[in-house]
């Protein structure tokens, strides 16, 4: 079976691009659950939780995998840094989406791709061409117009959720610089664990009620669908530069709507069908753009 860190560019990229698809799918399922259990549970309890059994769940992976003996790692400063600001976002975000419209609270999370990209060619040094830049503004644009946030949404919450986006594109920028010899599923069980820990901090101030049946299977389903997410994002941030992948964010969106369809009957209007249309097209620029990259990186390999 071929390395998922292979060499060639080209699949890397592909294969990057399929995992952040994936993730993004796997969190909107994931919100979708969690929204519906959210009007019976606190917040804090939620969110622990479904964390304890993500954790559990990938705890349990990694045993299957024979990764468990690398579980050392999660002591490496790298890690322990990346997973406490995942925490962070992860909370600081859920916190923000249960107080504002989910119009408003998506269009700001969906804004990482900005801050990624701009966070790459600072720091990481990559170079996106002039071609991704315009297919990160115009998937921006997309999503206000799916999403259509008004202006009254927008309070001292909304700056709350700004922050979480902030430790998103932070996190992902951390996964990059993460030694490739650590396994991701050990990098995914670091970020359940401390999600775990800090919402049980929140859960114990706010208290606690109790969970039916129903509301924990449909935690137990959310969880699993976190995991991969988690999993598939670590894939992604590892394989392809941010600047590639970061417009295939607004993918999530795309999900968000033909599951708004399918379970609540929700029907875009002709606003959000032509948002839709631009984040489609800011994806297949991006796509484009780096076909178009290759000869160039070819002949600058057989330049050296």
């Amino acid at each position: 079976m071929p390395s998922l860190l292979s060499s060639d560019p080209a699949r890397r990229g592909r294969r990057a691009i399929g995992c952040m698809l994936g993730a993004m799918a796997c969190f909107v399922v994931n919100d979708a659950l969690s929204k519906l259990v959210s009007q019976g549970l606190p917040a804090g309890q939620l969110i622990f939780l479904r964390g304890l059994m993500a954790t559990l769940l990938v705890l349990a992976v990694a045993v299957v995998l024979g990764e468990h003996r690398r579980l050392g790692a999660l002591r490496h400063p790298r890690v322990l840094l990346r997973a406490s600001v995942d925490a962070c976002a992860t909370v600081m975000y859920l916190l923000s989406l249960f107080r504002l419209p989910l119009g408003n609270a998506t269009a700001i999370n969906l804004a990482a791709p900005l801050f990624m990209t701009v966070f790459a060619a600072i720091f990481l040094r990559e170079r996106p061409g002039a071609a991704r830049w315009w297919a990160v503004g115009i998937g921006f644009v997309g999503v206000l117009l799916v999403v259509q946030p008004r202006g009254d949404g927008f309070n001292a919450w909304a700056l709350l959720c700004l922050s979480a986006t902030l430790f998103h594109a932070t996190r992902d920028l951390l996964t990059r610089g993460l030694d490739p010899a650590i396994p991701s599923i050990v990098v995914t069980l670091s970020t359940a664990l401390a999600v775990t820990l800090l919402s049980g901090a929140l859960s114990v101030a706010e208290g606690w009620q109790p969970a039916a049946a129903g509301q924990l299977g449909l935690l137990a389903l959310s969880s699993a669908f976190l995991a991969t997410a988690y999993f598939l994002l670590i894939q992604c941030m590892r394989q392809g530069e941010v600047s590639l992948t970061a417009p295939f964010r607004y993918s999530a969106l795309l999900f968000a709507v033909g599951l708004g369809y399918a379970v609540w009957g929700d029907v875009p209007n002709a606003w959000a069908w032509a948002g839709i249309a631009l984040l489609v097209g800011s994806g297949l620029q991006v796509i484009r753009s780096e076909r178009n990259r290759q000869p160039v990186r070819t002949l600058e390999a057989q330049a050296e």
